[in-house]
């Protein structure tokens, strides 16, 4: 199958691009590099320079790319961010998922793995997340995800797309050469391994929730099982289709993610209480029994592993991916 992957030089995309190509499918990037890198895209691959909210930019790459189908990931992905720029976040995230859904349609393009996030659901009234639960996003980052699989959707019954939409919980690890390389960084584990390497401290916000060690609990899945979950539910199209959850079906408080890297680095942590940050849920876990029972996905790497990974890349990587 030939393939267009919008935001696939970024960190997630990245990885699915790399993974697709050594499944023997061939890939076309769509990337406007402003959060990705030229240097993450595997050898090979060509890579359009494009913005995504530009239908006939993405349409001619579909075109001359030959693809059969789409997987979109690029978006702003930055909850803080999207509550300072929700116009923003908007016109990427919806405008711009409208009008790759407009050039697939004039390509003829008729399957496509959609990249959203468990920010849809809000704070959930239930542990673990299922699917069906209440979709209730809190933040424009959230909002302007779900008003993407609404159109999503649309698209399904107005034009026959095969479409699958795939919730993300927490991505985490490395997957070879491809690693997360974000500026600024917000991610917890990446902020871990580099206070562990420099020596600085690491903030963790809040030690009072009802939680067994009070810290907040978050279903972190490795990058490479989730770029595994692309490829499941690409592949299944159309026969599969819909909403998918991509968790552990477990979860990890923040203190466990700091153990774990300690482990790995060997370096003692320094831990620097900071009251709890406005609107984090006690724990967010994922339900992910209909990924197992329809796409045959079960994550298989664990939070150890995703940590190692992200270590040996960012040891490889000190000064992250080269500049542009």
């Amino acid at each position: 199958m030939r393939i267009l992957v919008t935001g696939g030089a970024g960190y997630i995309g990245s990885v699915i691009v790399s993974r697709l190509t050594a499944r023997g499918h061939d890939v076309v990037v769509y990337d406007d590099l402003s959060r990705g890198h030229r240097a993450a895209v595997a050898g090979g691959v060509p890579l359009v320079d494009g913005d995504v909210r530009d239908a006939d930019a993405v349409r001619d790459a579909l075109l001359e790319g030959g693809c059969e189908a789409v997987v979109h990931m690029a978006a702003l992905a930055e909850v803080a961010e999207s509550v300072a720029e929700p116009a923003r976040y908007r016109s990427v995230n919806v405008d711009g998922t409208a009008a790759v859904l407009a050039a697939a349609r004039a390509a003829d393009v008729d399957r496509l793995v959609f990249s959203s996030t468990a920010a849809v659901y809000g704070a959930p009234q239930r542990t673990p997340i299922d699917e069906d639960d209440a979709l209730a996003p809190t933040n424009p980052y959230g909002e302007t995800k779900l008003a993407a699989e609404e159109l999503l959707w649309q698209a399904r019954e107005r034009d026959g797309l095969g479409a699958t939409a795939l919730r993300y919980f927490n991505a985490c690890g490395a997957d070879g050469a491809c690693g997360e390389d974000h500026d600024p960084e917000s991610h917890l584990v990446p902020l871990a391994l580099r206070a562990a390497r420099d020596g600085t401290s690491i903030r963790v916000f809040g030690e009072d929730y009802p939680t067994p060690d009070g810290t907040c609990v978050r279903d972190y899945v490795h990058v490479a099982d989730l770029a595994d979950a692309h490829i499941a539910a690409l592949e299944a199209l159309p026969a599969v289709q819909g909403a998918f959850n991509l968790g552990t079906g477990s979860g990890d408080s923040v203190r466990a993610v700091l153990d774990a890297v300690e482990e790995v680095t060997g370096s003692t942590l320094r831990r620097e209480s900071a009251p709890r940050r406005a609107g984090d849920p006690a724990v967010l876990v994922a339900g992910n029994r209909r990924a197992a029972e329809r796409l045959g996905w079960r994550p298989r790497r664990s939070l150890a592993d995703a940590v190692a990974d992200a270590w040996e890349w960012m040891r490889a990587h000190p000064a992250g991916y080269p500049e542009d």
